[in-house]
């Protein structure tokens, strides 16, 4: 199949290297010829290295990167099977590329959109015939990141939905299908670990390095929430997060950081700036966190927590299904286990008292217990 790529930055060119890797004819595009240029460049340096530790023969890297044409005008990607839109996350540009790209493919052309954010549905909306729309969303690096999200739109056809699975699973990836509701699984359920981290650190009980070192050391998780928002750039995950605070009707459970907001004003976006949570420069002092095993177990518990109930309440919401869910937080963002497996590890019942505890506490409708947990307590029922 021939495959179009919109959008030659990170995650455009690894989604073409994708393809092309799996032997498809991938034409890419971008309004701007310097950086596809810039981006093939980069990806030769990357099969360079990988043909060094031989991953691939000199013959076969050639091959891959063979497959990719630069293109400079999106009347090239008529003949394509699949277009998949990987630009900027703005509604009305991701509309204008679709309008334009169902005047120029075929009917029978898959149009996908890369968007971790915006709505499916608003985006098939602007086009004479929706149901060949769907979101196929890749987590960067997206050649080695295995999960990639499949999102209908209401008006996207079970036979798009299914072609559009069963093609990306042949490019070894692991897809997940779920409900094009703002942040759709990962994005969504993932906030409390951002949001309850930097809640934690606001109210004084604990500095980043503590809380890092909590969630590494004790958690489990590969990394800690103020180490990760520095790697995705504080820019970025601010603008997620107040995204999906709008996208949910100004829901408290996603009630964006001041402290977040002010680095990000700052410009201290993370590694990228060479100064985020943390100092990056080459004389900066790794700060020393509170080892503290009572304090440490509390931070996690309390995250925690949150991120079970966020998980069960997209279940109850039919957002995705269990096991979708789990698979989703293990290999799109490596958390060491499924949440709600982890649930019934701990016990639901221990889960909700959690919650209700802290509701009580705080008296703040972002504590609520999820309805999903309440009634599995009730009926004495786990989720596996």
């Amino acid at each position: 199949m021939k495959v179009g790529v919109i959008g030659a930055g990170s995650m455009g060119i690894g989604i073409a290297q994708i393809a092309a890797t799996n032997k498809n004819d991938v034409f890419l595009f971008d309004t701007n010829q310097d950086t596809i240029k810039k981006s093939l460049d980069k990806l030769a340096k990357i099969f360079a290295r990988l043909v060094e530790k031989g991953k691939y023969t000199a013959q076969e890297s050639k091959a891959i990167i063979g497959r990719i044409t630069p293109i400079d005008t999106l009347d090239n990607l008529a003949d394509c099977g699949l277009v998949i839109e990987a630009i900027v996350e703005n509604l009305d540009v991701k509309k204008s590329v679709f309008t334009q790209l169902e005047e120029i493919c075929s009917s029978e052309c898959i149009l996908a959109s890369n968007t971790s954010s915006l709505a499916i549905s608003a985006i098939a909306g602007a086009c004479k015939n929706p149901e060949r729309v769907i979101g196929i969303h890749f987590f960067n690096p997206a050649p080695l990141m295995p999960l990639v999200e499949i999102i209908p739109a209401i008006q996207t056809k079970e036979e798009i939905v299914l072609k559009s699975k069963s093609f990306i699973d042949s490019w070894g990836k692991l897809t997940v299908l779920t409900k094009d509701t703002p942040g759709f699984i990962v994005n969504r359920v993932a906030r409390p670990f951002y949001g309850e981290a930097l809640r934690i650190y606001e109210e004084g009980i604990a500095d980043f390095a503590t809380i890092d070192w909590a969630m590494t050391e004790i958690g489990g998780f590969r990394m800690g929430p103020f180490t990760l928002m520095d790697f995705i750039g504080n820019d970025v995950n601010y603008a997620v997060t107040e995204s999906v605070f709008a996208a949910f009707y100004y829901d408290p459970r996603y009630k964006p950081s001041f402290t977040q907001k002010r680095h990000s004003e700052a410009g201290w976006l993370g590694r990228k700036t060479k100064r985020g949570y943390y100092d990056y420069t080459d004389s900066a002092e790794t700060p020393i966190p509170n080892k503290d095993k009572e304090l440490g177990e509390e931070i996690v518990w309390r995250i925690l927590v949150m991120l079970i109930n966020e998980a069960a309440d997209a279940l109850f919401l039919n957002i995705a299904n269990k096991e979708d869910i789990d698979t989703a937080m293990t290999k799109g963002v490596n958390y060491p286990k499924g949440l709600l497996k982890w649930a019934d590890e701990i016990g639901i019942n221990k889960c909700v008292n959690k919650l209700d505890e802290l509701h009580d506490i705080y008296r703040e409708d972002r504590y609520r217990c999820s309805l999903q947990l309440r009634r599995m307590v009730m009926k004495s029922l786990t989720f596996y």
